[in-house]
């Protein structure tokens, strides 16, 4: 059972080095209506996304970026990727015309613009996109619709890949509520610094009751973080936030080494919980609050945080008592304070050098 929790976080040390903790399948559009039937669309992606469905290599592994002078000779299939899995639809499924195109680079990702001549195209016109839905079920796209700064908002998956550009009517509460508790819970899940900062504060415990007090002095904390960065009224930079994540998961991790107080140890949880919620912030704003129903998404997207978090206790908690029960000399004895110890200190030990590595990546490794 050791061996296996050891082999797990082990795994999750080699696959974080290409994806720190960050929500992957993510693209965004921006589509403006001009007046002469013309619709300008500017649809972002992350460079590795962009050679996983192109066949280029643009993105740099080391750097973390898009590398200009690649992608200039490789923008061609890259544009017709994105030209033939997006499409500007009127009435009668009529189809607009798109222009010849243009492709750059922006930071760790590529933006592709694109002009649709939609003359002789009746109203209502529709969005259609199919980027990178073709490839991954889980990829959504977060569709901004307007040329202000309030643009009308809208999620676009596998499941659903149109909106409306005119004569639009907004999402149903029902759709906003369960996209953004997906989103959630595949963040929680994805996040594998949450999971790692959970998994190290409960390694001391056995009973059901101390977890119950840690779990919700960090969804207390995180909930009012998360609120107030996601409606504009406090904002840390992801600078500053995601190094000080990957820094209180070395701190619970080595405290295993001091203190086995499970029970008290929901003050510091809610310290570091304030932190984790601007984490995940960051996660919903690369989504974006429709305004529509801007409480509900946030409302929504915290409960999928939730139960995630549930699900994990409900792994963890029971794995750490199969430990208990495995390390026993005999069933119904007691299991000796070293064995765990040696069990606890063990799997710390890896969590601290999972954090590490993190910090390491988000300060002195960054682009």
């Amino acid at each position: 059972m050791i061996f296996t929790l050891l082999t797990v976080l082990l795994s999750l040390f080699a696959s974080t080095s290409t994806a720190v903790a960050h929500q992957i399948n993510l693209t965004n559009a921006r589509v403006v209506v001009m007046p002469d039937r013309v619709v300008k669309t500017e649809i972002a992606l992350k460079g590795s996304d962009a050679d996983r469905v192109a066949g280029t290599s643009v993105f740099d592994e080391k750097s973390g970026t898009v590398r200009p002078t690649t992608l200039a000779a490789s923008a061609a299939p890259i544009l017709a990727y994105v030209t033939s899995h997006s499409a500007i639809l009127g009435a009668d499924d009529a189809a607009c015309q798109p222009g010849a195109g243009h492709v750059s680079a922006d930071g760790d990702g590529v933006v592709v613009q694109l002009s649709w001549s939609c003359t002789g195209v009746a109203d209502p016109l529709r969005y259609r996109s199919t980027v990178l839905t073709d490839v991954s079920a889980d990829a959504r796209q977060v569709v901004l619709i307007g040329d202000g700064p309030n643009p009308a908002q809208d999620l676009l998956d596998a499941s659903r890949t149109e909106t409306a550009l005119t004569e639009a009517a907004p999402p149903t509460l029902w759709h906003v509520i369960a996209s953004y508790a997906k989103a959630g819970i595949e963040h929680i899940f994805l996040g594998y610094d949450h999971i790692a900062f959970l998994a190290a504060v409960m390694l001391w415990a056995r009973r059901l009751w101390p977890v119950v007090k840690v779990v919700t002095a960090f969804t207390l904390a995180h909930s009012i973080t998360l609120s107030l960065a996601a409606l504009d009224i406090v904002r840390i930079p992801s600078e500053i936030t995601e190094p000080a994540i990957a820094a209180s998961i070395v701190y619970v991790a080595a405290e295993n080494f001091f203190s086995r107080d499970v029970g008290n140890r929901w003050r510091i949880t809610f310290g570091f919980g304030l932190i984790h919620g601007f984490g995940f912030a960051s996660a919903l704003q690369e989504f974006g609050l429709p305004r529509s129903a801007l409480v509900p998404a946030l409302a929504s997207f915290n409960l999928g945080v939730e139960i995630g978090q549930i699900a994990i206790v409900s792994i963890v908690l029971p794995l750490l008592i199969g430990i208990d029960r495995l390390l026993a000399s005999r069933p119904g004895v007691p299991i000796a304070p070293r064995s765990r110890a040696v069990a606890v200190y063990s799997i710390s030990a890896v969590i601290i050098c999972l954090g590490s590595y993190w910090f390491l990546a988000r300060t002195v490794f960054t682009a």
